[in-house]
């Protein structure tokens, strides 16, 4: 009798793991990526030992985020992309920074090297692109403020990760042997102006590809009207693109992002969301089952008051310090909740820093191992907490502005209903006022409508997406609904 082929028996097992538990999790309102992360615990080598290799399956999996990364980048145009730039930039890269100083300081504070310290700060830093995307995209928060900002800020930390890996290797003292050629890449041997044309170069060639190279392609595969054909060479592209990254050492889903903002504008773009998304949503299952599974729980029982107290403290300094700064960008309570909550854990590319500073000599390998631990359990409790704010938080808010009655409108024979009375909206106002149209002006902003009553504006205080609060300006009789808001979701939800 033929012996089982042994990828076979590991594909069943892991798709048996994700069949039998994800739909269990969301029956208990827990989503699917507790779901996953369960049955990697109870398949991995330390629940039933039904799989071993796991480094091998995360590895291969890891694809999945470079295709979510594409499908991410498809959706942003770069007008777009221009648009998020101050919340890239800054919140992003003061993220970053604020984030590995903080937990730097606790680290040099706990006894341990300054070296160990500051490298865990900027491997502790970089949050799950993979956790958090798919866990936003779930509960339809992606396109909200506080997830355009989650998003701004896993897109720098893809980015940093390029300084880091340049920089890292000035703080190592001894070298572990061979861990050159193990870190190495085509280019290494280059001098360093030489990598940098390198990668200048690989970054011009995907936008000139994509912008010049992928439409007369794309057109004379579509031409053959085979949708396998289709699915094979947008597989090829995001193949490509990987490899290309990996050859210049850097982040593939960066590179493979970056082809997908400038694919965003062609006509093939809907039709490579519906082919690519089932692959995705595979490969990423896979990666989740393969990080529970990859959960080290000997290293966790040796010491369980310190990896505990460890994991605590580094989820509350992260929230502490990604709370003050979705304050300071003008985020509202309940979105810098959401941003907060989202973003505290540790990210799966902690992994390849940790195997990299272990091999430059910078961190010995029992830090390793316990640094290894805190970014797996962080991992597993982040969509709890996010389902915690979800559930528990976020209603609170709503509950709080909901006990702030809404003020008692006394027009009546409105012709015209302006929600949100920001620069925009008072504009609007003088206008049809100075033509004799009566209006309502109703406005969500406790301290904007009392500052302008000052000057003697007349306007009320209100939710307009409430239907009494609408109904009681008019809106049975007005002719026009005049929406002046930022919020996109609220514009959505009150039309």
């Amino acid at each position: 009798m033929h012996d089982i082929p042994n990828w076979l028996s590991n594909s069943f097992i892991y798709l048996s793991a994700a069949v039998l538990a994800v739909p269990l999790s969301k029956a208990l309102g827990l989503g699917s990526i507790i779901g996953y992360l369960a049955a990697g615990m109870a398949i991995g080598p330390w629940g039933l030992r039904l799989v071993t290799n796991v480094e091998d399956i995360l590895h291969f999996a890891e694809f999945g985020v470079v295709l979510m990364l594409f499908l991410v980048g498809l959706e942003l145009q770069p007008s777009k992309l221009w648009e998020l730039r101050k919340s890239i930039l800054g919140l992003g890269g003061l993220q970053v920074l604020l984030v590995s100083g903080a937990v730097a300081a606790a680290g040099i504070a706990l006894g341990y090297d300054w070296r160990t310290a500051l490298v865990s700060g900027f491997i502790l830093a970089m949050s799950s692109t993979a956790l958090v995307l798919q866990s936003m995209q779930e509960r339809g928060l992606i396109r909200t403020t506080a997830g355009r900002n989650v998003f701004s800020v896993l897109l720098f930390q893809d980015i940093a990760i390029i300084p880091m890996l340049a920089l890292l290797p000035l703080l190592a003292i001894a070298p572990a042997p061979g861990a050159e050629i193990e870190n190495a890449t085509p280019i290494s041997h280059l001098p360093a102006w030489g990598q940098a044309i390198a990668v200048f170069g690989a970054v011009a060639a995907i936008v000139l590809a994509g912008r010049y190279l992928m439409r007369p392609l794309f057109r004379l595969v579509a031409g053959a009207e085979s949708r396998e054909i289709f699915v094979a060479f947008a597989l090829v592209i995001v193949v490509g693109i990987t490899l290309l990254m990996q050859t210049v050492g850097l982040s593939a889903a960066l590179g493979t992002f970056l082809a997908g903002v400038v694919l965003a504008e062609s006509e093939y773009r809907h039709e490579l969301e519906m082919d690519l998304d089932p692959f995705k949503g595979l490969l990423l299952a896979v990666f989740f089952i393969a990080v529970g599974a990859g959960i080290d729980f000997a290293l966790i029982a040796a010491a369980p008051l310190k990896i505990i107290a460890y994991v605590s403290l580094f989820i509350a300094i992260k929230f502490a310090v990604q709370y003050a700064l979705a304050r300071l960008f003008g985020m509202c309570r309940p979105d810098a909740f959401r941003f907060s909550f989202a973003l505290a854990q540790g990210g799966e590319f902690a992994f390849v820093l940790i195997s990299f500073v272990t091999g430059l000599g910078i961190m010995a390998n029992e830090d390793a191992s316990a640094l290894i631990a805190i970014v797996a359990i962080s991992l597993a409790i982040a969509p709890l907490l996010m389902i915690a704010d979800d559930k528990l938080l976020q209603p609170l808010f709503i509950r709080g502005e909901n006990n702030q009655a809404a003020d008692v409108i006394d027009e009546t024979g409105a012709k015209v209903i302006i929600a949100g009375y920001g620069r925009f909206g008072m504009t609007v106002g003088r206008f049809l006022q100075a033509n004799g149209v009566k209006t309502v002006v109703l406005d969500h902003d406790a301290e904007q409508v009392e500052g302008l009553r000052k000057f003697g504006f007349k306007l009320f205080y209100g939710d307009a997406s409430r239907p009494d609060l609408m109904e009681a300006a008019g809106a049975r009789d007005a002719q026009a609904l005049v929406i002046c808001i930022k919020d996109h979701e609220k514009v959505d939800q009150m039309i």
